[in-house]
This record gives structure tokens, sequence and C-alpha cells, in this order.
């Protein structure tokens, strides 16, 4: 009997490549006359064969969606937008789909959309798959536009142009990066950058509303808000002069000192002086995206970028194959790349002094000023007692007492003894009065809230009931003969040890 299958297999392979698409006619045979041929539609939108047309692409960071879109609308003079029907579409590349179109298997069909937030309260529908049929001058164009989807690999947005000259293809690309700049949704708004639960790539991106912090509303020592609104303001707000004088713009500001003394507010402060500033929130581990962060300060500068706890990746390493040097380096690479004239202001906090100065002493010229925001004096104790507490009656010898008795702690601590003197006060079906905020500052400071103690920042160390920390004692004012910013023999800061890099989930920073 002869042998009918070739030693290679090369005639089986041919059988089920025929048989395959025979099975494919047959299953779509009896959809031709439903849904409209994507192969006709291409071809008499551009005139010609569109398997014969050559294929420009490129990709883009994934919150960019929006963007790319209005930059894609922006470019053509008049446009329609048409989806595909079909299953498994998402999987092909344009070429590929153009080629499986010529057996009927896809067909005109819905477009898809993805509903994105744009705004604090403001969504878009981006095309999330779909085909753009648009015109420019004499040129025409097919643009399939595809968001990113990391559940199932794509981790970039993609945009695929079929023109009938290559030219006109690369024209539109080549446009493309200034139309996004120009129409970007993200100018002057606070964002910030998280990880995605399907790999390392960016996932959400979220909008913030801008605080409404005024200078009544932040307690620092004489000279310490000034100093920082003179370097992140002031230069913002004297920009050409800087420029004309052969000045940079770009500039860094470190805030250390111990938890809870208000070096986030002083930022949402900060923010709330510059309107008009793009806003870039990192915290913690999602440093890791400083590159995509420092990317879109500088497309939509003037920009100020937050790197909240950076003492957390002080030792972190980068996950760059062979890199030894830790993950702050790589911020402070990524600082010193900015042009001299880019407008983009970095403001960094830590708890830790002592772990990010060997890095910045490495890394000379990144951090323009480092300026401590120390545990609050008695005078600042009663300035938050009050600000805090605007709806409570204290007279001044009350408040005297109280500031006596909570030498050591923080703003944080404050805000909390207010918040529990309200609480108090309303078990006791009362309105807040003198003993409420007695009993607060009584159960504050017991043994019983050591650790809450520690939690909201307070340096007074293991005290008994009923004890307080001196003036000058364990938990001295700041500035009182230590070092400012550093911890004390062995690391204690009067805080809990941290073991490690935290979740790069931004913490309530708006809040």
């Amino acid at each position: 009997m002869p042998d009918a299958v070739s030693d290679d297999g090369t005639e089986i392979d041919e059988f089920a490549r025929l048989f395959t698409r025979f099975l494919e006619r047959m299953q779509v045979s009896g959809q031709r006359s439903s849904r409209e041929s994507l192969r006709d539609r291409l071809r008499e939108h551009l005139g010609v064969d569109p398997e014969q047309v050559p294929v420009v692409s490129s990709s883009f960071p994934p919150y960019d969606l929006p963007n790319v879109q209005r930059a894609i609308e922006a470019w053509f003079d008049s446009f329609e937008v048409v989806g595909l029907a079909g299953s498994n579409r998402g999987h092909h590349s344009l070429g590929e789909l153009l080629e499986l179109a010529e057996y009927d298997r896809f067909g005109i069909g819905a477009v898809d959309y993805q509903r994105l937030q744009i705004d604090v309260d403001e969504e878009m529908d981006c095309v999330a798959f779909g085909f753009y049929l648009g015109v420019r001058g004499e040129d025409r164009y097919v643009a399939l536009l595809r968001a990113a989807n990391p559940q199932y690999g794509r981790s970039s947005v993609d945009l695929e142009i079929l023109a009938v000259e290559k030219a006109a293809g690369d024209r539109f690309l080549g446009a493309l990066p200034e139309l996004i700049r120009e129409h970007n949704v993200f100018r002057g708004k606070v964002v910030s950058f998280e990880g995605h639960e399907f790999g390392q790539g960016v996932g959400p991106f979220r909008l913030h509303p801008r605080p409404g912090i005024t200078r009544a509303d932040v307690v620092l020592p004489e000279g310490v808000l000034e100093r920082i609104e003179r370097e992140v303001v002031g230069i913002a707000a004297h920009r050409e002069t800087l420029l004309a004088a052969g000045q940079h713009l770009r500039r860094g500001v470190l805030l250390y000192g111990p938890p809870g003394t208000g070096k986030t507010h002083t930022i949402r402060y900060v923010l709330s002086q510059l309107p008009e500033f793009t806003v870039v929130l990192l915290a913690g581990t999602s440093i890791h995206f400083i590159s995509q962060a420092c990317a879109l300060a500088r497309m939509l500068q003037p920009a100020l970028v937050v790197l909240e706890d950076c003492d957390l990746v002080a030792e972190a390493r980068d996950y760059s194959h062979g890199s030894e040097n830790p993950l702050l380096f790589q911020v402070l690479n990524e600082m010193d790349g900015l042009a001299q004239d880019a407008d983009v202001a970095f403001l960094l906090t830590t708890n830790r002094a002592d772990l990010l100065e060997p890095a910045l002493v490495q890394r000379p010229g990144r951090v323009d000023m480092a300026v401590e925001v120390p545990l609050p004096d008695a005078e600042g104790r009663g300035r938050l007692l009050r600000l805090y507490g605007p709806g409570l009656e204290l007279p001044a010898e009350l408040v005297d007492e109280i500031v006596e008795q909570t030498a050591g702690t923080t703003a944080s601590f404050m805000k909390e003894l207010v918040r529990r003197t309200v609480l108090l006060a309303a078990e006791a079906g009362q309105a807040p009065a003198a003993d409420h905020l007695r009993a607060a500052v009584a159960e504050l400071l017991s043994s019983r809230d050591t650790l809450t103690r520690r939690l909201l920042g307070a340096t007074g160390g293991e005290l008994r009931d009923g004890e307080v920390g001196a003036e000058g004692g364990p938990g001295r004012e700041a500035g009182a003969g230590a070092e400012p910013g550093l911890a004390g023999p062995g690391g204690a800061s009067g805080v809990l040890p941290r073991r490690g890099p935290m979740p790069g989930v931004y913490k309530g920073f708006i809040g």
C-alpha cells in the first residue's frame, strides 16, 4: 500500500489549514447577509484594498487612552468610528484582522467603549476597540485604537494606522505627541499612580480634589513655611526672571521630621497655592513609577512631583537585572535627568532622615533644600488646639494646662485629642467642656494608650497613668539640644519600627 503521507507531515498540515478555513467559512456563511464586511468598508473609505496599504503603529501608557483619543480626533478634519463583530478580535493585529476578514470571519459591529475618570467628578467614554475612518486634507486614514488590557497581556494603549502612503501615516504619528500634550485631560490636575493587580505595569490612575488649605491652617515654627514657599512657590512666581538670569527652575525640597508633625499637611497647603500646577503623587513602593511620573511632569509642566515616605525605598533594590543601587538612586537620577529650564518641583518627605542621608550625599545637587518639620513647641500646641477645636470654648488657662501636659506630642496627637473630647461629650449627652478635654488628655496619656501615642507620633516613651513628658525630658521640644531629623540611640524614634516597604497605595493625602 503506497504511503500517502510525506515524512515531514506537510500534507497533513496543508489539509488541516484548508479544513480550518472551510469550517470558518461555514461558520459565518449564515451571517454574510446580516453584517457589512470589514474589508469592504475599509476599501470603500481608503479607495484601495486595505491589504495593500502600509501599517504604522505606536504604543502609549495605559492611562493615556483619553488623551490619545482626543489627539486622534483633533488630527482629523472629519471622522467616524466603527466597531468590529466577531470572537477573539482583540487577540489579532490589524494585519491579521484584515487577513481573517477575507473569509468573512469579522464584520462591522458596535464600538467597544471604556468609561474612565478624567476629573474628580467627570468621566469620559473612551474607545477601547474601534476603527477611526478619518480624513485630513487629501489623505484618508484608518486608525485602530485599543485600550490596555493587562488581564490578557496588553499593557499599553495601541494605535495602528493605515494610510495609502506611508509618509501620511508617519506624519500622523509624528504629530500625536504634541497633540496629546495640547489636549491632555490631566493638565492642572492632582493624580496618583498605583500598581496593577495583573502585573508590574501602571494600574489605576486616580484623580484627587485639590486641597483648599489656607496659611492659617498650617502651624509651623516661625520661618519654616516661608522657606518652603520661597523655594517652591516663589520660583514658580519668578520663572521668567530666573531664566533670564541663567538660573534653573528644577528644584527639590526634602521635608523631614518625626511622624505626625505635619509634613503631608504642609504639602497640601503648597498644592493649594499652585492651582495651575499638575501634581503627581507617589508614596511608598509606588515610587517605582517615578519614570512615568517624571515623563508626565515634563509634558504637563509647570508640575509638582510629591514623593512621600522616601525612607521606605532608601534601601529597596530596583527590579532591573543586576542593579545594585537602592531604588532611591533611581528617583534621584530621574530628578537629575530633567532639563534645567523644566518648571518641575519635587517635594520629598521622610520620617527617617538618617536613612536618606547616605543616598543624598552620593547624589549631590538633586535636593536643593532640606527643611525640618519638628514637633510643635508650646506655642504651636496651643495654636493646634484652637485650630482643631474651633467649636470648643477654651479659656486661656485651660489651654496652658493642656499645653504643659502634652509636651513631646505631635499635630496628629492634638487633632485626635480634640476629636476624643467631642466624642466623650457626645457619649455623655453634653456639650464639650473642660472636664471632657481633661478626661481625653488623661486617657490618651495613660499607659493603656501607649501604642496609640506612638501611632500618633508622640515621643514621650512608656508613660505611666497620669505621667506626662516634661519639657526637656524624653518628650522634649524639638530643637532642645537634639540633632534634628535623626533617630535616637538604636534608631528609636517613638514609633513602631518598619519591617520593609509598605504597599504603594497612596495614603490619605487629600482626606
